[in-house]
């Protein structure tokens, strides 16, 4: 049996790729109803074969028998309709940041964190992209060796910004200025995403420190980000230093890290292998490698983690609480 599935902000790149990642899955969808703005309403889109027209998103657009909705259309539409579509018995996944801290609404890794499920008013968040391809390896090794301390520097994908953010990259590439970046980001390092708050944190620094706690459900963890815009099409890379509270043997952490969920270890430096944006696009596990012992602090620990950002990031996390939703039902 399928579940009849609405895509909100269907025509946009994650929107498109929740398309296609259920495609790759296998999802069960019965009817399948895809809405965005006013501006791509009437676009066609092919879905296993079959043509769907696009149609605008109203406050009636949930009056019918949907069951899951998937929206990516950023958080204005998202604190407007999620509301409404749970209000018609729709549970929402909403890949915005409108409702990430909302205590009242689960934000979730399905590796790290599926219980949280379990108690959604119908609407549940799906995570900061640079966040869930942290929490997925890091979860682990929470649970064994409990983490006090992590600082992480991002390398983000210009694809972070949507498909105006990659169409930037190919104007600088060109040598035209950008519309998007505050600084040209072709041979560019930007450590610049989102506006900046009081404290001098940018809002996804903020995000990775306020999601990763929740997610873990740990509050004490610290947590210290860079975001850095970096000038690659697709795939986030993380530098991660992690301090924990109890000692750790090398061999034991690795064999933990492969076997955790979702994570796939890439970790041969003497033949050049290790976690490459190349590789991970396209892809939904999240890799992990230059796995080395932090020599300076008690416990510490160096990783490199590269996911791909639009899917395991994004579109993959969604559709995989929906099919924890689908088991639940």
């Amino acid at each position: 049996m399928g579940v009849n599935v609405a895509i909100v902000g269907a025509t946009g790149m994650v929107g498109r790729t929740f398309l296609k990642v259920m495609e790759d899955r296998n999802f069960p969808v019965d009817k399948l109803y895809l809405f965005a703005s006013s501006k791509s309403a009437g676009q066609k889109i092919t879905f296993r074969g079959n043509e769907y027209i696009v149609e605008k998103l109203t406050e009636e657009s949930f009056k019918r028998d949907i069951q899951i909705a998937l929206f990516s259309a950023g958080a204005t539409i998202s604190k407007q309709f999620a509301p409404i579509a749970a209000s018609h018995g729709v549970v929402v996944i909403d890949n915005s940041s409108a409702w990430r801290m909302d205590e009242n609404v689960p934000l979730v890794v399905p590796e790290v964190n599926p219980q949280d499920i379990s108690w959604h008013k119908g609407i549940i968040a799906n995570p900061n992209c640079s966040t869930i391809q942290m929490v997925v390896p890091l979860k682990p090794l929470h649970d064994k060796y409990k983490i006090k301390r992590i600082v992480v520097s991002t390398y983000q994908a210009v694809s972070g910004a949507g498909k105006k953010g990659v169409d930037d990259l190919e104007r600088s590439l060109r040598g035209e200025p950008c519309q998007v970046f505050p600084h040209p980001i072709a041979n560019n390092c930007i450590p610049h995403i989102d506006s900046f708050a009081p404290n001098g944190y940018t809002k996804e620094e903020l995000k990775m420190i306020n999601e990763t706690k929740k997610i873990m459900g740990d509050s004490s963890i610290k947590v210290s980000p860079t975001t850095v815009r970096v000038p690659v099409a697709n795939s986030h890379s993380e530098s991660v230093n992690v301090e924990f509270a109890r000692p750790y043997e090398m061999e034991e952490l690795i064999e933990v890290l492969k076997h955790a969920p979702g994570v796939v270890v890439q970790d041969d430096p003497q033949n050049n292998i290790y976690p490459l944006a190349t590789y991970a696009t396209g892809k939904d596990e999240v890799f992990v490698g230059r796995i080395r012992r932090d020599e300076t602090v008690y416990s510490g620990l160096n990783m490199w983690i590269v996911a791909d950002n639009i899917r395991k990031g994004a579109a993959t996390n969604a559709v995989q609480i929906a099919e924890l939703l689908i088991k639940n039902m």
